[in-house]
């Protein structure tokens, strides 16, 4: 079968790919420690279940304007100005089936060959495709981890040209963990108040899993000035433990918001009816699960951060947010396996890992930045310390 050539320039991601292979070697009867879920491992609250239930047996099972109820728009409109200290009007706010959907409509709304999107490295795996899928250009800027994995000033600079359509910025990240300061954020923001043509699209599906002091600075609460051109993306599916609900939203310019639901009204005609009654119960419910899971996310990373920096061959910064640790590896490259095989990069040391000690990973080239692997600490405490003990049995037989 002739395929389109979209299909060809972009690859599976790498997180779902290797989420499978764990689950084939499950299946096999290996007993795999599973590091690479990037969900948290909590129940969705009951009140979220609840109100799903009761709004099914009210009926509400039936289609809902393209761009999500109005009790679900209203109720992200107070959560936005919350984070942000803006008030979007309702119809400046659109609702997708997970915040991924909406960037890729985003994206789909905006880009024709040859417009450059920039993605700082370390990144989420699926922002390089959504943009080769959707005919533009990735520009991958390297963020080293000297500069906390974040994009500075100079290197936004450079990199942007005529060309450039998009940055995206996501905070906390995914895979590090890392987020910009207020400061860190006035000075990309005054970069991107001299190119007026530069759209940003800020991702900020972890922004309630937090370690730090009050709320995560945003752009938007820097400089409400980029309001007509920044894109703000987020979701339930992080927060509120509702991944399979599938449910995201953004907030932007109106003539792009119009753009999405377009898309969106031949793409899925409505996010389900049933997720944004959940969704609804979420945001404007009561908040306690939210802090008393950061609680036990924040424990788990204070223990797996110091496991891991424990290791020789390992390096390990401490996250800000989200439930990543992006650890370095670059001790264990060039060293030899029990078996004779020499590791000569990040993805031979994770496949050492998932066969010798029968942890998963994912390598870090596939967040482009080699040299590192990402683990997820949303999993049990004991799974975590075992996971590290193996990775210190494997590390510790190499020569």
């Amino acid at each position: 079968m002739a395929l389109a050539e979209r299909v060809h320039r972009i690859k599976p991601s790498p997180s779902t790919a290797a989420a499978q292979r764990v689950r084939e070697l499950k299946a096999q009867g290996h007993e795999i420690l599973d590091l690479t879920v990037g969900e948290p491992d909590f129940d969705t609250p009951d009140h979220v279940k609840a109100a799903a239930v009761a709004a099914i047996a009210r009926g509400e099972t039936k289609y809902t304007p393209v761009n999500g109820t109005s009790e679900l728009r209203a109720a992200i409109a107070d959560k936005l100005h919350e984070r942000h200290g803006l008030r979007y009007p309702v119809d400046r706010i659109t609702v997708g089936g997970g915040a991924k959907q909406v960037i890729f409509l985003a994206l789909m709304a905006t880009l024709d060959a040859g417009d450059e999107v920039i993605i700082p490295a370390p990144y989420w795996v699926s922002y390089p495709d959504m943009v080769l899928a959707n005919d533009g250009t990735p520009v991958v800027v390297e963020c080293p981890e000297a500069d906390g994995f974040k994009l500075t000033p100079d290197r936004l600079a450079a990199a942007i040209t005529d060309a450039t359509r998009w940055v995206v910025l996501n905070a906390p990240s995914n895979p590090t963990g890392a987020a910009y300061t207020a400061d860190e954020l006035r000075s990309l923001a005054d970069v991107l108040l001299g190119h007026p043509h530069v759209l940003v699209l800020t991702d900020e599906i972890y922004d309630e899993i937090w370690y730090e002091p009050g709320h995560v600075p945003t752009l938007l609460g820097v400089e409400p000035r980029l309001a007509e051109r920044v894109f703000v993306t987020n979701g339930v599916s992080k927060t509120y433990a509702m991944t399979g609900w599938r449910l995201g939203y953004g907030a932007g310019p109106a003539e792009l918001v119009g753009a999405v639901n377009k898309l969106q009204s031949q793409i899925s005609s409505c996010p389900s009816s049933i997720s944004q009654a959940a969704a609804t119960a979420a945001l404007t419910g009561d908040q306690s699960f939210v802090r008393e899971c950061v609680a036990v996310y924040q424990a788990r990373r204070d223990r797996i951060v110091k496991m891991l920096a424990d290791i020789p061959e390992l390096s390990c910064s401490t996250p800000s947010g989200g439930f990543y640790a992006f650890v370095g590896c670059a001790g264990a490259l060039g060293r030899r396996t029990p078996a004779g095989e020499v590791l000569r990069t990040d993805e031979d040391f994770a496949r050492y890992l998932l066969e010798s000690g029968q942890v998963a990973v994912i390598h870090g080239a596939a967040y482009g930045s080699p040299g590192y692997f990402r683990v997820s600490f949303a999993t049990s405490s004991d799974v975590l310390t075992e996971a590290c003990e193996r990775i210190a049995r494997a590390c510790a037989d190499l020569t």
